[in-house]
Formats: structure tokens, sequence, C-alpha cells
């Protein structure tokens, strides 16, 4: 069984604030107790006022580092960067954020392995793991499809795979990298950030079906052996 918890808020104005600061509070203690941070911030509409937010909260962000959790593999210089849009909020704070996308990489397989290799240069496990979840539920960018099992079945020493959704996604239609499942598992806290009637009720049927899901949040989530904080508002 998923042991999450909870936090409900009435309005996305409440849920901006409370998201803020507490991945705030997370990075302030992680600096604290070991003079460095790492996270892995999701991509998309739903994060931006929070990460707006976040980035006038008073830290060393210096001394943090962002990674996301999932990209589309595509340049930089793309609107579907999910690498770019975290960058154009948090470098000028003075934070490193990681691409993890490699342009030389031949397919989206090679660039999975382009992209676990990048990350295996950085201290682990991450202190925040921040996910996302789609209508379809997908998280991060794992998806129902071929590539699932190899994203959940990753060794543990796997940090991201290449991953071709099935079917594509008509609002990003391209291939992506993704932490695996053990990669997002290993972090020191597992947040999950949505909005919606629609999303809360996929969200509690993943939870409730565990390994059992035909979720990949379910699937993804089912072995964890933290709670999850689950931020939700309408």
């Amino acid at each position: 069984m998923i042991e999450a918890e909870w936090w409900d808020y009435e309005d996305p104005a409440e849920l901006i604030d409370a998201v803020a600061g507490d991945v705030g509070f997370i990075i302030e203690s992680a600096l604290d107790a070991r003079g460095s941070c790492l996270i892995a911030l999701p991509g998309g509409k739903t994060p931006l006022p929070i990460y707006e937010k976040l980035a006038k909260a008073k830290l060393d962000w210096k001394r943090v580092t962002i990674i996301p959790t999932d990209e589309r593999i595509v340049p930089m210089t793309d609107p579907l960067s999910n690498a770019a849009a975290i960058a154009r909020i948090f470098l000028p704070k003075g934070a490193r954020v990681i691409p993890v996308i490699s342009e030389k990489a031949p397919d989206y397989r090679a660039a999975g392995m382009a992209a676990d290799a990048r990350l295996q240069d950085f201290p682990w496990p991450p202190d925040l793991v921040w996910l996302g979840v789609g209508t379809d539920g997908h998280t991060a960018s794992i998806f129902a499809g071929p590539d699932l099992d190899d994203v959940l079945n990753a060794p543990k020493t796997r940090r991201m795979v290449g991953v071709m959704p099935d079917p594509m996604p008509a609002e990003a239609p391209v291939a992506r990298v993704s932490l695996t499942k053990a990669a997002i598992l290993s972090a020191r806290t597992v947040m999950l950030v949505l909005t919606g009637a629609d999303k809360k009720a996929l969200v509690e049927r993943a939870i409730e079906d565990g390994a059992s899901s035909t979720l990949p949040i379910g699937r993804v989530l089912a072995e964890a052996e933290q709670a999850i904080d689950i931020h939700w508002s309408a």
C-alpha cells in the first residue's frame, strides 16, 4: 500500500505558496545538513508559477543543483525543452541547472544512455524529486508503451533511460528521457503536485491499486518506502 499524505488547498494561489514554501524548506535543510542540494523538477505549465515564487526565496542558490525529472529530446533553444524553462527562472538566481540531452545522440535510447552518464557525475540521492501527473496517468516521461518496463525495471544504478511514448502526446510529439523508477524512489523526498478533480481521482485510484495499477503513476509509486507528499487544488 502506497503511503500518501494529501495536502488540499482551496485555490491555486494557496497551492503555489505552500509548495514553494515546502520546497524552500527542503533546500534549506539540505544546505544545512550537507552543504549542497540536488533537486529534480518537472516541466509543464503547472509548476511555473510555483517556480517563480520559489525563486524569490532567500536561499544560497549557488549551492543548489537542479536537474529535470524528464526531458524532451529537443535542443535547449526549443520551446519544448524542460531544462530551458527551468533555467530561465533559476539560472539568474545562481542555481546550477543541468541539461541532460546530448544533441549528438543518434536515437532516443542513446540519448537516455548519455543522460544517465551525465547524472552519474552528481552526488546521489536527490534531496527532492517533484513529480506531476498527466490525465493519462503518466508521470515524468513515464508513459504506458513499449519502454515502460525499461523505466520500471532499470537497475538501481541507472538514473535515466530513453522513452518513446505510444501513443505520442499531441502537445509534445517527441521522444524523451526520464528518471527511472529506482532513481525517483531513491530521493529523500518525493512530492506530487496536481490540480483538478479528474487528476485527484486518477491518483487516488492509482494509489489504491498499487502494483496492480494500469497507470504509470501507480506503478512508479507502488514500491515507495517513504511517504509521498501530494499537494492538490481544484
